[in-house]
């Protein structure tokens, strides 16, 4: 299919129907970052029979362009946060702006765990093929975050997948991973949203819709490490 695609379902069945062509060897399970990544992930899940879960991660933007990833901040017993050194380095942010943003991102992520997944367990990963599905990545910030998040969970193998996005920032990511599906690389690389006609904010009910129609998830509490 060549961009832009029609939407984002449209992308996940392409990127869906990639993936099942790999023929993963551990069972797999799709991890998708909300709230654009879902209805790509919903696709892919369907496709490989998957059970369907969310990794909950959030954007710090700089002090003056909240777009701009100054860092990003994953769940977990301590939260995982992951800087831009570069993005640091030309904007000064302190130390007490970054944990006033940090705080309010936590408190985003408890608020999306309870609306989505009401206390729900996450789908446990050990030994098995943990698939992180987002619409796209620009600056990579985020989705490193959240790579490094699951490295702990102890996944069989961690793949990356997307749609869409830059080849410096895919090649800055493969050390997080153990392999990278990207379907389009478009040289010079601007916004991921330029490469969808329709890239409308996803609201939490299509979350919910999503998550209820995909697998049902496997109800064993994954241990911690």
């Amino acid at each position: 299919m060549k961009l832009p695609y029609p939407d984002r379902a449209a992308a996940g069945r392409e990127l869906a129907d990639r993936l099942a062509a790999l023929h993963f060897t551990a069972p797999p399970v799709v991890l998708a970052l909300p709230r654009g990544g879902v209805p790509v992930a919903a696709e892919v899940a369907r496709r490989l029979h998957a059970p369907l879960d969310l990794l909950l991660v959030r954007k710090i933007g700089t002090p003056w362009q909240p777009e701009l990833a100054l860092a990003a901040v994953v769940e977990g017993d301590p939260p995982i946060l992951v800087m831009d050194e570069e993005v640091q380095q030309a904007v000064g942010a302190d130390r007490s702006y970054l944990d006033a943003a940090m705080n309010e991102a936590l408190q985003e992520i408890r608020r999306r765990r309870a609306r989505y997944l009401a206390g729900r367990p996450p789908v446990p990963l050990a030994g098995r093929t943990a698939i992180v599905v987002d619409d796209g990545i620009a600056t990579g910030t985020t989705v490193r975050a959240a790579l490094q998040a699951l490295r702990r969970r102890q996944p069989a193998r961690l793949v990356l997948a997307v749609p869409v996005a830059p080849a410096d920032t895919l090649e800055r990511l493969r050390a997080e991973t153990d392999e990278i599906v990207c379907l389009h690389m478009p040289e010079p690389f601007r916004a991921v949203g330029l490469h969808y006609v329709d890239f409308h904010q996803v609201a939490d009910e299509e979350v919910l819709a999503a998550l209820n129609a995909a697998s049902p998830p496997e109800p064993t509490p994954e241990k911690k490490t």
